[in-house]
């Protein structure tokens, strides 16, 4: 019988060959982590421009508290969210007991992920794309 710790072994039923695939779930793992924490980087600097261009436009602006507010929450989100996607990447998928720990990791990083996505909606509805242009339009443009 084999170990719990060995890798896991599945049949590849539409295999030419017709013999088992060898597949490393850590590894595996690894990789969905690193792709996640690429895209919250870019998200990250999206966000980090957008806060720039609102605090340039000044608190006078149209909804200057609320989308200050939203983005902040959002880039403190991507932060918690990146730290959850390190410590995923770091534990051993392979071993039978981070398998509770690293599902849960996982749970609590998708939660934060689409709690993300919802504010980065309400940040996009409240304009913030439209203040990042306006402030770009000011900047090069002094009237």
């Amino acid at each position: 019988m084999e170990s719990d710790r060995e890798t896991i072994h599945l049949q590849h039923r539409h295999s030419m060959r017709g013999g088992n695939q060898r597949i490393d779930l850590n590894f595996y793992a690894t990789k969905k982590s690193v792709a996640e924490s690429m895209l919250d980087v870019a998200l990250f600097m999206s966000n980090a421009m957008r806060l720039k261009s609102v605090l340039q436009q000044g608190p006078f602006a149209e909804y200057y508290t609320t989308l200050v507010t939203l983005i902040i929450v959002s880039l403190l989100l991507q932060v918690v969210i990146s730290l959850l996607l390190v410590f995923i990447a770091i534990l051993n998928l392979n071993e039978v007991e981070n398998q509770r720990h690293l599902n849960k990791l996982n749970n609590a990083a998708t939660i934060l992920v689409f709690i993300t996505v919802v504010i980065n909606i309400f940040i996009t509805a409240f304009g913030a794309h439209h203040a990042a242009s306006m402030a770009a339009r000011t900047s090069s443009n002094p009237i």
